[in-house]
């Protein structure tokens, strides 16, 4: 069974983005076509890229890329669960991104948006600019949750709709798909 790492991009104290990663991790679980890895870029603590090599020579010299370098490795699909900073991407998902080359190449990658009006699509069409520029392939389903504040209840998560739950299945049935298909693509 392929891997789908679940990436939690937001680190800021009182962040959204965990409750809705943790209903987006039911959703692929009861999906069942992936075992999942659950990446929270805060438990995560990846300092600002320290390396002193470009990422593409994978010539790493702290402990801290290693390990994430075999994370992402052994991951065989992506989600990234991002809020939307400034019309943008959080900062710590560029940073986890820039680290590595090698590793996210021919890779599908979904994305879990939310944020304000824009329901984070803003800081979605920005990833897809960096994760085409690593070679990988995001699929074009994926979730957003516009004023998302109204879907979070503090007792019982996130308070799903028919579009959500729709939305979730979609984008991880087209990341099956893809899969398979960039799987040939991939070295070893």
């Amino acid at each position: 069974m392929p891997t789908l790492a679940i990436i939690i991009g937001s680190t800021r104290p009182g962040r959204g983005g965990l409750p809705v990663a943790q209903w987006f991790v039911e959703r692929a679980r009861a999906h069942g076509a992936f075992e999942l890895d659950v990446v929270d870029l805060l438990e995560l603590g990846l300092p600002f890229l320290d390396e002193p090599n470009h990422p593409r020579l994978r010539q790493y010299t702290q402990q801290h890329t290693k390990d994430w370098s075999a994370r992402v490795d052994a991951a065989d699909a992506f989600v990234i669960v991002t809020p939307e900073y400034n019309h943008g991407m959080s900062a710590p998902v560029k940073n986890a991104l820039d680290f590595l080359h090698e590793e996210w190449q021919y890779k599908p990658v979904g994305f879990v948006a939310y944020g304000g009006v824009s329901a984070g699509t803003r800081a979605t069409n920005m990833l897809k600019q960096v994760v085409t520029a690593l070679r990988m392939t995001p699929v074009t389903e994926a979730v957003t949750l516009p004023f998302f504040r109204q879907f979070v209840d503090d007792e019982d998560g996130v308070q799903t709709n028919e579009t959500m739950e729709t939305s979730a299945d979609a984008m991880l049935d087209e990341l099956v798909r893809m899969e398979a298909a960039l799987r040939r693509l991939r070295p070893g």
